[in-house]
């Protein structure tokens, strides 16, 4: 039996998970790193086994450390809104994006929202992995191009609408002076591919003319450099042009690659109070798209 188990030892587990160091963690507590090794020893004496693999040069959560991070941010999390609706105020709903928003439809939505809703405020967070925040709690709900091969079953998909695939290339690229281009024009070169937010994988070629090599990099600026540089080419969702141009890179349509489809994630049991009104604004003021196929282990929604 699990005892004596204190929000403190929850808060010092998900600051670690998050800043993957004692000393940023320490840092985000605003307590010493010996205090803090000392509170992560005392949960593991009292869970009865190891959450966190320490050496000198890193530090890792166990399988049973990231389990319990992601049940230690929502605990605290539903802490936090309980306090706040106890003392009569309700915090912010938290939308969580991958790098490209939704495009040309980010503004519109939260604008719209802001105005039919104006004492409920929506803060949208940039996030290098929405999918992952949304497990722990950090976020209420996230967009999500790319979904996991199984969702967690306790939270609700909606297909929201389909978008365009297009091609990135350097402008020095010899495609760059076309207005379209093919998956078979883009055989054999090296694609770069997003760590958290791929949309892109060598299945979208046909069998034998995939590409020649993929290069995974971390982050949109990242992916942006090396195929402005020539070094790659990249494959995305429109919203990509529209919420990242650059001034080396020149994006063109694909003429036979099959769209990606948007979707929203949030708990079947909302969190926060205003994620379902949320949900039918995002289907009321974003563009309708047919029914997207199903994905095993999800709990799809259609309103």
């Amino acid at each position: 039996m699990v005892m004596n188990v204190e929000l403190r030892h929850l808060r010092a587990l998900a600051a670690i998970g998050d800043e993957g160091t004692i000393t940023g963690a320490a840092a985000v507590l605003r307590i010493s790193q010996p205090a803090l090794s000392r509170t992560l020893d005392q949960l593991e004496r009292r869970v009865g086994t190891r959450l966190v693999e320490r050496t000198t040069r890193s530090l890792a959560l166990t399988a049973e450390g990231e389990r319990l991070n992601e049940r230690a941010h929502r605990i605290l999390g539903e802490l936090d809104d309980a306090l706040a609706e106890a003392a009569g105020s309700t915090r912010p709903l938290r939308i969580g994006f991958a790098w490209a928003a939704l495009g040309a439809h980010t503004v519109e939505l939260l604008r719209s929202w802001r105005r039919d809703h104006p004492r409920t405020p929506v803060e949208a967070h940039h996030l290098a992995d929405p999918y992952a925040a949304l497990v722990r709690g950090s976020v209420d709900a996230v967009f999500l191009r790319a979904l996991p091969e199984r969702t967690a079953p306790d939270l609700a998909v909606l297909p929201l609408y389909s978008e365009p695939r297009v091609a990135a290339v350097s402008t020095d690229d010899p495609l760059a002076v076309r207005p379209e281009v093919s998956l078979r024009e883009l055989a054999g070169r090296t694609v770069a591919l997003c760590a958290t937010a791929a949309t892109t994988s060598g299945a979208l070629w046909p069998a034998g003319g995939g590409p020649e090599a993929t290069r995974t990099v971390s982050n949109v600026d990242e992916w942006l450099t090396s195929i402005a540089t020539g070094e790659a080419v990249g494959l995305t969702a429109e919203a990509t042009r529209h919420s990242h141009p650059h001034p080396a890179v020149r994006y063109l349509p694909l003429t036979d690659a099959g769209p990606v489809t948007v979707h929203f994630l949030a708990p079947a049991a909302a969190g926060h109070p205003a994620t379902a009104a949320f949900r039918a604004h995002a289907r009321a003021v974003l563009p309708a798209t047919g029914t997207a196929p199903p994905v095993p282990g999800r709990r799809d929604v259609r309103a």
